[in-house]
């Protein structure tokens, strides 16, 4: 047992600090960003930031949002090739959205999420980018499976996860994965930190797993804990390549999730109702590592998509980042307490 007393900071806990810039306007910052990726060899130019494969957040309504933006959506891995027929016929791009895959396969041949991903690149070949998608990345097998499925896609973009670690960032890159998802427990309807007292604060562990990630010439995705577009401009300042986000595009019409009493569900993929939901049974070793939670009904997610654009290109003003990839050099954060104003919290209507 040893205990590592450096400090460990959540985005709470600090702030983007302004500096002289020469940019007049939010509208002079290129939120685009080019990637050559290490492992596929492929090159892809968007927003990176991604939508979610959870339940009532990667599905392909939000996707045909989002596309319009040039960001990113994970299609949950439930979703059939069917439903992808269908959702690319109603215009959804294949260049905006990436197939999910559990790694079930490991221990059954027959898994579902992996040969509904096997024909949905059949008939798809055109998608770029494969998201392997487990709670916990450190498992024995994990490195096993990636290389793997390296070899039977070498060209495409593998993101997986996820991690906390720079050894394990360094690991999976190494054995062909080109992105890196980061974060453990960090989720806003996730529970792994109370249940197994597992994961390390996101925006440490997005400092430590970028610096990793660089030095093998790979990439990150910082993976849950941002409630606020401050948070992902953080994540970007931070040095993570991409962001990923679920609660904060949760609870709108695109969820595909049906409005109930002006509300719409939103929950954990560990937790029970996900479980319920999916007809996946509970084991006498597996516990509930999610929570459920009633949203009221949020709209559009438009809206919403372009407050979070906004305030990253507020964020590269302040600190003079003509470029989303510029911000990592041009950002110096100081540590904090008690920095929101509060006192009129209790009279806010949204």
């Amino acid at each position: 047992m040893r205990i590592n007393q450096d400090p460990k900071l959540n985005y709470e806990d600090v702030l983007l600090q302004p500096k002289r810039s020469t940019l007049s306007s939010r509208r002079d910052v290129d939120m685009t960003r080019k990637f050559t990726f290490r492992n596929s060899g492929k090159v892809m130019n968007f927003t990176p930031i991604f939508a979610s494969n959870m339940d009532g957040v990667g599905t392909f309504s939000m996707a045909k949002v989002l596309q319009e933006y040039k960001m990113m959506t994970v299609i949950t891995k439930t979703t059939t090739p069917e439903q992808w027929r269908t959702a690319i016929g109603n215009g959804v791009r294949l260049q905006s959205v990436s197939v999910c895959t559990g790694t079930n396969k490991m221990f059954d041949d027959d898994a579902q999420d992996y040969k509904n991903m096997q024909e949905i690149l059949k008939s798809f070949p055109d998608v770029k980018m494969i998201t392997v998608d487990v709670a916990n990345a450190y498992h024995q097998n994990m490195v096993g499976f990636i290389n793997q499925i390296r070899e039977e896609y070498p060209d495409k973009v593998i993101v997986a996860g996820n991690v906390v670690t720079p050894e394990m960032t360094e690991e999976l890159i190494i054995n062909g994965a080109d992105v890196v998802k980061i974060g453990i427990g960090p989720g806003s309807v996730c529970t792994t930190r109370t249940m197994a007292g597992v994961g390390v604060p996101q925006f440490s562990a997005i400092l430590e797993c970028a610096d990793a990630a660089n030095g093998v010439d790979g990439h990150i995705m910082a993976d849950g804990g941002c409630t606020q577009p401050g948070d992902i401009a953080k994540a970007f300042g931070g040095g993570a390549h991409m962001v990923m986000v679920g609660g904060m595009l949760a609870g709108h019409n695109e969820s595909e999730i049906v409005l109930k009493d002006g509300q719409r569900e939103f929950y954990g993929m560990s937790s029970d109702r996900a479980r319920e939901i999916h007809g996946k049974r509970k084991d006498g070793y597996r516990g509930n590592e999610g929570k459920l939670i009633h949203l009221p009904d949020r709209g559009p997610v438009k809206h919403t998509v372009e407050e979070i654009l906004g305030g990253v290109r507020s964020a590269c003003t302040y600190i003079g980042a003509r470029r989303l990839k510029d911000m990592p050099k041009c950002a110096t954060f100081v540590t904090t307490y008690n920095v929101i104003n509060k006192v009129y919290d209790q009279y806010t209507k949204e």
